[in-house]
């Protein structure tokens, strides 16, 4: 039976040609390639590993002092920043305290100012009054002196050789007393010669 079977088999399978047999033949050197390729890449990758290792080790090695003294020069600034800050802050409280301290100072010197203004005024107004007081009081004692020494130079006018031109007694009474202030300031005038003659 298995005699019978060989010859079918045998004319069931077609017969290749040259082209199928090398396009066969590519496919497999493709493969090859392909697999070639491939390990090789692995084995480059694998290297390039090795040497990203080595580097970064390399690299641990030389920046850990330049890191740690990164992380140190970093501890410091930020420890310098909280000290400004707390001395800003302080110095920021300080000038508060200044202003309004300056604030209230001035507003006391304001008062005090006022104050002051107005003792100056009433030292001023007492100072008036008692300077018009004085001077009505100087001339109450001018005029009071001048009548005294008019009337010792009329008595001495009298018996003198010489005399006012008017006399008290020969002045007209009158109800003007601008009048009467003229006469007498010519009485006072004759009298000022007659002291100076003498």
């Amino acid at each position: 039976m298995l005699t019978t079977l060989r010859p079918a088999l045998l004319q069931v399978a077609p017969a290749r040609d040259t082209i199928s047999i090398a396009a066969d033949v590519a496919s497999i050197v493709i493969a090859v390639a392909v697999l070639v390729v491939v390990a090789l890449t692995g084995a480059l990758f694998v290297r390039i590993n090795r040497i990203l290792g080595e580097m970064r080790l390399g690299v641990r090695q030389n920046l850990g002092p330049v890191s740690d003294r990164a992380r140190s020069i970093s501890d410091n600034v930020e420890f310098i920043t909280r000290i400004v800050r707390s001395d800003v802050e302080s110095l920021d409280a300080s000038v508060r305290a200044l202003g309004a301290r300056l604030t209230l100072a001035s507003d006391r010197m304001e008062e005090r100012i006022e104050e002051f203004n107005a003792l100056v005024e009433v030292v001023q107004g007492e100072a008036e009054d008692i300077f018009l007081d004085t001077a009505s009081t100087v001339r109450g004692v001018r005029e009071g002196a001048r009548s005294i020494t008019s009337g010792r130079r009329r008595r001495d006018a009298g018996s003198g050789p010489r005399r006012s031109a008017v006399r008290p007694d020969d002045r007209e009474p009158s109800g003007d007393g601008a009048d009467s202030e003229a006469t007498l300031a010519t009485t006072d005038e004759g009298d000022g010669h007659q002291n100076g003659d003498r």
